[in-house]
């Protein structure tokens, strides 16, 4: 039997072994240098929140995995096929497989690392911040970013003065334009976080505060660093794999040595966006598909990525290229400040090729479907804008009887309401059994609401009408080729609540 070994015991890395056990014909040992065993990285900030304990976010350990956690991968010999753990184990390998994921980038500020400062990337990190959120204790986050916001806004809710240190012009400038990152403050201030835009961090000193390079002082009790993440790197290099700003591979995800791949946030592949998790759990079902025989011809073409902002009150998604203003673009905007709502459409020949929705959860489930499809915009573009455009949509949670069998339910792992009735009809009859059978609400979380009214029409009707058979998932299909089909089938469900099913740094 095929001897693989996994480096990383992240989300990646477990659903990549979850994979490989679901096609089986292989014996499969995971590496993990925490502590902790595999748990949903992208919850921490709900964690943060209180929505969440912390024992609630652990993922389901695989059946026949030898799973070794606590222990790191120290060095790899390619020539032998063999990995050095740091205990002395050698284990040795037919395939490798490196989802090392990333690792907090701190800025190059006086005082970090030191006394009060925590980085927010781990389940570790997550506990040292809320052991100083006490209510009324003053934090800085350095970082307006998507992780930044979370921790923020998750702070905010247990009672803490915080303030949003970022050195760039508006917040989140990777994945909105000024317009969406002016009424994102807004939005943020009026929920009890203070934002500074457009300072650095000078230095830190624990007991007086943060100085920045305007000479404003704030004065606060710790600073969370969310300045971002770089692709963990250090074991493939060291062996002498090629790495640029990740380790480089190709739509095979194989490395430059033999019979090593990497997926997930440590791996560089020019049509995977970086910071996500979603890209690689695409690439851990395609490795799993050529490494087991399952598909020999699987390859990862890319992942269209959308990008939410999983925060208490706000409600934002952003697709494509939210920056195109050039002279082939046809520009959709649409400013309401004081409700806290922007909305944003960039099309290109009658496409859409970005967009930014905040406060507008129907609009972006549109304009999700709209960019996924690569479908031509309907012409009534006002109620494009405001999401009037597409008949025929409803929630899972409001009208599931409505919904066609293809419709996709939890959009992180391409769970549509056929696979969860067939999942229902073998007896799993509640969210956690769903959970189990379809992976369904076990990314983000937010589509936990729709799966459950999905659940309540079923006990109310026995829904008659059975899925398609190729809904039931009778056979593994690598995610990107199911996620194609299925979103081409039918219309995107309807976003819920305020989620984001990828995080920076979540793989």
């Amino acid at each position: 039997m095929r001897r693989i070994v996994v480096v990383g015991n992240g989300m990646v890395g477990a659903r990549f072994a979850d994979e490989v056990r679901r096609r089986g014909g292989a014996r499969l040992t995971v590496v993990g240098a925490e502590a902790h065993p595999a748990y949903n990285r992208v919850l921490l900030s709900t964690v943060l929140a209180g929505g969440i304990d912390p024992a609630g976010i652990a993922l389901p350990v695989a059946d026949q995995v030898d799973v070794r956690c606590g222990v790191a991968a120290v060095s790899l010999r390619s020539a032998t096929r063999t990995l050095t753990l740091a205990d002395g184990t050698l284990l040795p390998y037919d395939d490798l497989v490196l989802a090392t994921g990333s690792r907090a980038w701190l800025p190059p500020v006086a005082g970090v690392p030191g006394p009060g400062v925590v980085g927010f990337r781990d389940l570790d990190d997550c506990l040292a911040i809320l052991d100083m959120a006490r209510p009324g204790a003053r934090i800085v986050v350095l970082g307006g970013g998507l992780l930044g916001l979370e921790a923020a806004r998750g702070l905010a809710v247990r009672g803490v003065d915080v303030t949003v240190v970022h050195p760039a012009r508006h917040l989140m400038e990777r994945q909105l334009d000024a317009g969406a990152g002016a009424v994102l403050a807004e939005v943020v201030d009026k929920l009890g976080v203070r934002v500074l835009l457009g300072v650095g961090a000078v230095s830190w000193a624990a007991g007086t505060g943060l100085t920045c390079d305007d000479g404003t002082v704030i004065a606060a009790d710790g600073l969370v660093v969310a300045a971002g993440v770089r692709a963990e790197t250090t074991l493939a290099s060291d062996a002498g794999v090629r790495v640029d700003r990740g380790i480089v591979v190709d739509d095979r995800l194989r490395t430059s040595l033999d019979h090593v791949h990497a997926i997930g946030d440590c791996a560089q592949h020019p049509a995977a966006p970086p910071g996500l998790v979603q890209p690689g759990w695409e690439q851990a079902a395609v490795l799993a598909d050529l490494l087991t025989g399952a598909d020999p011809v699987a390859r990862y073409r890319g992942t269209r990525a959308v990008t939410r902002l999983k925060a208490s009150g706000v409600d934002l998604t952003a697709v494509g290229d939210v920056h195109a203003e050039d002279d082939t673009v046809e520009l959709l905007r649409l400013t309401d400040s004081r409700r806290g709502r922007y909305a944003k459409l960039a099309l290109r020949d009658d496409r859409v090729v970005g967009g930014i929705m905040i406060g507008f959860p129907d609009a972006a489930a549109s304009m999700i479907q709209l960019h996924d499809n690569g479908t031509p915009a309907p012409s009534d573009r006002l109620a494009l804008l405001l999401g009037r455009a597409l008949p025929g949509e409803a929630t899972p949670t409001s009208d599931p009887g409505h919904l066609p069998a293809a419709a996709v339910v939890c959009r992180c792992n391409t769970v549509t309401k056929g696979s969860l009735v067939a999942a229902w009809r073998t007896g799993a009859t509640d969210l956690a059994a769903l959970r189990s059978a379809t992976r369904a609400a076990t990314g983000c979380g937010s589509c936990a609401g729709a799966v459950e009214g999905i659940c309540a029409w079923l006990a109310a009707t026995d829904a008659p009408a059975p899925p398609a058979p190729d809904e039931s998932h009778e056979r593994p299909v690598a995610a990107a080729q199911l996620r194609e089909r299925a979103v081409r089938a039918a219309p995107a469900v309807r976003s819920e609540g305020i989620t984001q099913h990828d995080t920076e740094g979540a793989a």
